[in-house]
């Protein structure tokens, strides 16, 4: 009976035995491929390996916007709360109350990821990763960096916390700027820590960088120079725009109010709009050279030509048209350089209607510019089926219709060519396109007359030693609720440097000055002048009397 009992044992064991031998093999043999594939599937992982925006620089290789390392952390929501002390640990390492993380992890409990804090720097990473927290992960990533801050802020933008462009050309740019991430596979232990990398599966490609043709140098002064003027008078906003003549493109351009892009927790909507491109205003007297333009190219016309603004003032359609004195008659050079409105509405009386907005549409107003900004504006030019005489005259003197201060400096660097428009860029321009839109011989009759403006006329504080500057005032009233107000204006001044061979344009809006003083030629003129003159030394511009000594 024992004897039986352990043959039968000995059998059962020898039998189970087989079969273990035997499932061995099986999966050795016939479910090893199927086995392998579960085990990877729980050890190996694809990572995301993430890419580098790439840099916007000036024209002279300055960084404006850099990418900078970060780390940002992460859970394993489950893991970390069955972890003892592990959400009192990230309270203290992070410095958030306890019962925020816990309340965070917990409504994200049937997730396996949620962030605990975004782009730390890579030692203050480290310092919380070294306290070996189960279930928290970290993940490397690229922190947008603006070393010029404010100064640039409008033009470069921002991008949002996944590094995505917001504003600016970080948006208008961001397929060109932004990288593409790459994979990695790596061995994981049961604790998801990486163990070693395996293969890289495809490389990240950093993101392309990108040319503006702003020079940094001339962009901190002409920023410095209108946040000063701002200021002073107290106004609710201004704009500075410069560009080279011989290439359209965009030298400087700056906003006021301004934000700084690497603080934005203050952030407010009117402190990120670009006005120099988005806004729109009428430009007042700042138009009137292409009224006379207009007249000139007809052959009707000549600078010397003479009209009667006597007695000082004009009826149109029941309006009232007023210069400050009566000038009796004067030439269209003394129209541009005094500004008179009597002279500009009695001269528009004699022109067509569709010509001026021709000529109007010609220089660029009712479009947009091209720079691939977002958002930039188009302004208004109206297109009446019939022009009625306050309509053609008020269009002379640059009410009724809108253009932002990136198209009037445009439409101004088509006199300064020699009425050659060309294509506005605020990249390096590798090809200049450019149209003749205005006789060259009324381009340099312009730029005459424009000249008195300074020397003789309503801009003399636009002069600038040692460089003789041709240019327009604008002084406009503000649209209210009832109509036109006398107490809040804006003043412009549209202008060009060195006059005898422009090489840069250059338009100053100041918007709504609080201040007694609120004309474009007692506000903007002087901001036009000290922006115009540091401009050209820094860009080498050589000075009348240089060129007269050698």
């Amino acid at each position: 009976m024992i004897i039986a009992r352990s043959w039968f044992v000995i059998t059962l064991f020898v039998l189970l035995s087989l079969a273990i031998a035997v499932r061995i093999v099986f999966l050795h043999v016939v479910d090893k491929d199927f086995l392998q594939d579960q085990g990877d599937a729980r050890t190996i992982r694809m990572e995301r390996i993430n890419a580098h925006r790439g840099m916007i620089k000036d024209r002279n290789g300055q960084p404006l916007a850099i990418s900078s390392p970060v780390v940002s952390l992460w859970a394993n929501p489950q893991e970390l709360l069955s972890t003892a002390n592990g959400v009192e640990l990230i309270s203290k390492g992070l410095n958030i109350p306890r019962e925020d993380v816990r309340t965070k992890l917990q409504q994200n409990s049937g997730s396996k990821f949620v962030y605990l804090r975004r782009r730390l720097t890579p030692p203050e990473a480290r310092r919380i990763m070294q306290l070996g927290i189960k279930g928290v992960y970290e993940e490397r990533e690229y922190k947008r960096f603006y070393p010029a801050g404010e100064v640039t802020a409008h033009l470069v933008g921002f991008t949002d916390i996944d590094d995505k462009g917001q504003e600016g050309f970080e948006l208008s740019y961001n397929d060109w700027l932004e990288g593409t991430p790459g994979k990695k596979k790596v061995l994981k232990n049961l604790y998801g820590d990486i163990i070693r990398d395996i293969k890289p599966v495809r490389e990240a490609r950093p993101g392309k960088d990108l040319a503006l043709s702003i020079d940094l140098r001339v962009q901190y002064l002409a920023y410095r120079e209108l946040k000063s003027a701002v200021n002073h008078y107290k106004a609710a906003s201004g704009s500075v725009v410069l560009l080279d003549v011989d290439t359209g493109e965009i030298i400087a351009m700056a906003n006021q109010p301004s934000f700084n892009p690497n603080k934005r927790s203050d952030l407010t909507i009117s402190a990120v709009r670009n006005r120099a491109v988005t806004d729109t205003f009428e430009p007042g007297s700042t138009v009137k050279p292409f009224t006379v333009a207009t007249a000139l190219r007809s052959g009707d016309f000549g600078p010397g030509s003479l009209v009667d603004t006597h007695p000082g003032f004009i009826k149109v359609d029941g309006k009232t048209i007023r210069d400050p004195l009566n000038r009796g008659k004067i030439t269209l050079t003394d129209i541009i350089a005094h500004s008179s409105q009597v002279g500009i509405s009695k001269l528009a009386l004699d022109l067509n209607g569709f010509k001026v907005r021709e000529m109007f549409r010609d220089v660029g107003f009712g479009e947009v510019s091209g720079i691939g900004f977002p958002g930039e504006g188009y302004g208004y030019l109206p297109d009446h089926r019939r022009w009625s005489d306050i309509e053609r005259v008020t269009l002379a003197y640059g009410y009724g219709l809108t253009v932002t201060p990136l198209q009037l400096a445009a439409s101004y660097l088509t006199i300064a060519s020699g009425g050659i428009k060309r294509q506005i860029s605020a990249l390096r321009a590798l090809e200049v396109k450019e149209t003749r839109v205005l006789e060259k011989e009324v381009a340099d009759d312009l730029l005459v007359m424009l000249r008195r403006v300074v020397t003789d006329g309503t801009g003399s504080s636009a002069s600038i030693d040692g460089y003789p500057v041709a240019g327009k005032t604008g002084t406009v009233r503000k649209m209210g609720d009832t109509g036109y107000l006398d107490t809040r204006h804006i003043a412009f001044f549209a202008g060009m440097a060195p006059v005898d061979n422009p090489k840069v344009v250059g338009v100053i809006l100041i918007n709504d000055p609080q201040s007694d003083a609120y004309g474009g030629g007692a506000i903007a003129a002087p901001v036009f002048s000290r922006v115009m003159s540091g401009a050209l030394r820094l860009l080498n511009v050589a000075p009348d009397e240089f060129l007269e000594a050698v």
